[in-house]
């Protein structure tokens, strides 16, 4: 065998031996019924724009003393909001100079979240550790990194996630549902912060449309908003979307209704 053709086969065996088999359509709604939103008796509310940026997030927070927001970017809005109830804002993205608003509860650092602090990186715990140290009273998460959420969250210890009584976060990527590896590593991020928190509103970006995969629906990027389990006592399966709140991403985009088989 020519050595041309023989590397082409090397690499042909090597593409196909790693390369993601199709997920099982019962994995899928393993899945999906992990995910499933419900109702609290605690309200939610909308904090930041009427688009982009804006988020719905239970209405509790008497105690919370701050909020750490990466992946600023040119919007913050939702920080602001949260600032006019007296809660500070850590903010980090190295991709930007400043916060687009000025606000003296700002604290913004040019940094991104990554899987170890190092140059322009910082781990979620090591950040959260040296903002509010040992502080025992709750904090709020605001994620949006464009993808790095899976390994940032895989790597953040438990004892840091239980610090947050809310997390709301833009998950991206999630048409890798249709693949073995892709849903393994989704799944089991999901699992881990199941184990503290109840998903109480999940809301399709519509920059992008929802991919038909055997019969399921699958928005790519979709906002999932947390609270932590202990926070509430009701909790009943949630089957109302979209939210009377819920806003369009992109207004000039046709808006992505939750797809019944992530509330069914």
């Amino acid at each position: 065998m020519a050595i041309g053709k023989s590397i082409r086969f090397i690499k042909s065996v090597i593409w196909n031996y790693n390369k993601p088999q199709a997920a099982k359509t019962k994995d899928i709604l393993d899945f999906l019924s992990l995910v499933k939103p419900v109702e609290t008796e605690v309200g939610l509310i909308r904090l930041g724009k009427e688009s982009d940026g804006g988020y719905l997030v239970p209405d509790d927070f008497d105690g919370i003393e701050s909020c750490f927001s990466p992946g600023v970017s040119v919007t913050a809005d939702f920080e602001f909001d949260l600032t006019q109830r007296g809660i500070k804002c850590f903010l980090a993205d190295a991709s930007v100079e400043f916060p687009p608003i000025e606000n003296p509860l700002f604290d913004f650092e040019k940094l991104f979240l990554g899987i170890e602090t190092k140059d322009k990186y910082i781990t979620l715990s090591d950040w959260v550790s040296k903002k509010v140290g040992d502080s025992n009273r709750d904090l709020i998460l605001q994620m949006d990194i464009e993808g790095a959420e899976y390994s940032v969250l895989a790597e953040t210890s438990e004892d840091t996630l239980k610090r947050f009584r809310m997390m709301v976060i833009e998950f991206h990527n999630l048409g890798r549902l249709r693949d073995d590896y892709g849903l393994e590593y989704i799944r089991s991020v999901f699992t881990k912060i199941s184990k503290y928190f109840d998903i109480v509103h999940i809301h399709p970006n519509n920059s992008c449309q929802p991919i038909v995969f055997r019969g399921l629906e699958i928005p790519p990027m979709m906002e999932f908003t947390f609270l932590r389990k202990d926070r509430t006592l009701k909790k009943i399966p949630n089957k109302t979307f979209p939210h009377a709140l819920d806003r369009k991403n992109s207004k000039r985009r046709k808006d992505v209704v939750l797809p019944r088989c992530w509330w069914s």
